[in-house]
């Protein structure tokens, strides 16, 4: 009969059960571990029995497990039967077995995989055929590893979802966890999986195809649960699979938040964009100092706003800055549609306020231009916040009555020094001498003539 510190010291894959500690029983006092496949082993095929027999006088015991889990784990064990030792350890007589594995419940099942110093909890269902995936998980994840010559103790796990073969989605571990995500800056969604699954294996080629389709914009990761069972317990995870939303900068558990979108790469992708949308920074609102300024902040954008604000003279800095506080507050609240936002002086870039038939009604004035179509659309209310939200509001819709643009291309934009964020100052006059001026002879001049 093997014992369970030489089942687990070999080179052998072990899947240990936990029985209930409940009164010991008084006579026979059976090995540390006991293969339950050997039918032979009478001593502790009668005491298993008893114990079950006695499990509802156990606080400790899942009633459903004392129905279930028991005949599953058998035809488990007979399935793996020289691939996998499948074992019990009674609690009744062996308690200190499961101090160093933090053993708590019962039946608390354990998975010794290439690693004997850290097994693993078994979270699956309680069937034979979740046990059998389990097992068989584990062969293949020792093998893989030998194949490329590692220990099957390098973190090379048989539910590796991610990062080889041109996929996308970050494998997440125990170790590398807090790093990459609750450290990081980036935007993630994280998927808690069990290699046995079934809707976790669905969901793989849509959570493959969302990686690369969001790749830039927001990390998708995986993390086996079975395995990495530390980081799942942090995050509650019940049932699989079960994906989590993580915000930009630095996060704790607490942060995470439950995806409730749909499961195939689309729902992924637009619940992810919506996100992505909600976390962008707001546009910068430029002074439109030079064509190149204008160019980069207005390219590849659906629609520039353009505001044409009052000269310097009339609108002193504190009026200026209110104007831009005003712009900037619009620019963030219309973040989603990802506009480019621009500004200039009364008088200081003429091309544009031709080609776009501004100054006519007095400044501040905006435009809304589609550089591609060379349409753009003139806000004809006040230049306050309720009357230009109406505006964007009208063309984010894609409302509003919209003109050609003259000459159908963007006017040229004169290079001009950007404001120093300073009051206007008149120019100073040059004095003039009038002392070689004889205005008495002027006068004179003028009588004779009269």
């Amino acid at each position: 009969m093997v014992t369970m510190r030489n089942a687990i010291e070999n080179n052998s894959f072990n899947i240990f059960q936990t029985l209930p500690a409940v009164n010991p029983l008084p006579k026979e006092s059976p090995p540390l571990f006991v293969d339950i496949i050997n039918e032979k082993d009478k001593i502790y095929q009668k005491r298993l029995e008893e114990v079950i027999s006695r499990l509802k006088s156990s606080p400790n015991f899942n009633k459903v497990a004392e129905k279930s889990l028991v005949p599953e784990y058998k035809k488990a064990a007979k399935a793996l039967k020289g691939l996998v030792k499948v074992g019990a350890v009674d609690m009744t007589q062996h308690q200190a077995v499961g101090q160093p594995y933090n053993v708590q419940g019962f039946p608390t099942i354990k998975i010794f995989g290439g690693d004997k110093k850290k097994p693993t909890d078994f979270q699956g269902a309680r069937t034979a055929q979740a046990f059998i995936d389990a097992a068989v998980n584990e062969l293949k994840k020792t093998a893989q590893a030998r194949l490329g010559g590692k220990s099957s103790s390098s973190g090379s796990d048989s539910g590796s979802r991610g990062g080889k073969g041109g996929n996308d989605v970050v494998e997440l571990t125990d170790s590398n966890f807090e790093e990459l995500v609750l450290n990081s800056k980036d935007l993630w969604l994280v998927e808690f999986f069990a290699p046995w699954c079934g809707h976790c294996k669905n969901l793989e080629p849509h959570w493959k195809t969302a990686a690369t389709e969001l790749k830039g914009k927001i990390k998708l990761g995986a993390l086996d649960a079975t395995v990495h069972s530390v980081t799942a317990s942090k995050f509650n995870v019940r049932g699989y699979p079960s994906i989590k939303y993580f915000g930009p900068g630095e996060k704790s558990v607490e942060d995470a938040v439950d995806y409730d979108g749909g499961r195939t790469s689309g729902d992924i992708v637009q619940w992810a964009l919506q996100k992505v949308t909600e976390n962008l920074p707001a546009p910068e609102v430029q002074q439109a100092t030079s064509q190149e300024v204008v160019e980069e902040a207005c390219k590849d954008k659906q629609l520039c706003i353009v505001s044409f604000l009052p000269h310097i003279l009339d609108c002193q800095s504190k009026c200026r800055n209110d104007y831009l506080a005003l712009l900037k507050e619009l620019a963030d609240k219309y973040k989603k549609n990802i506009w480019g936002w621009v500004w200039t002086e009364a008088g200081q870039q003429p091309e544009l306020e031709e080609a776009f038939g501004i100054g006519g009604f007095g400044y501040p004035a905006m435009i809304a231009v589609n550089s591609r179509k060379m349409k753009f659309s003139t806000l004809t209310g006040p230049f306050q916040k309720d009357g230009i939200s109406e505006f964007l509001r009208a063309l984010s819709y894609g409302k509003g009555k919209t003109s050609s643009v003259k000459g159908e291309k963007f006017p040229k934009v004169a290079k001009v020094d950007a404001w120093d964020g300073k009051d206007g100052v008149l120019p100073e006059s040059d004095d003039i001498d009038l002392s070689d001026v004889d205005l008495d002879d002027d006068v004179k001049e003028k009588k004779t003539e009269l």
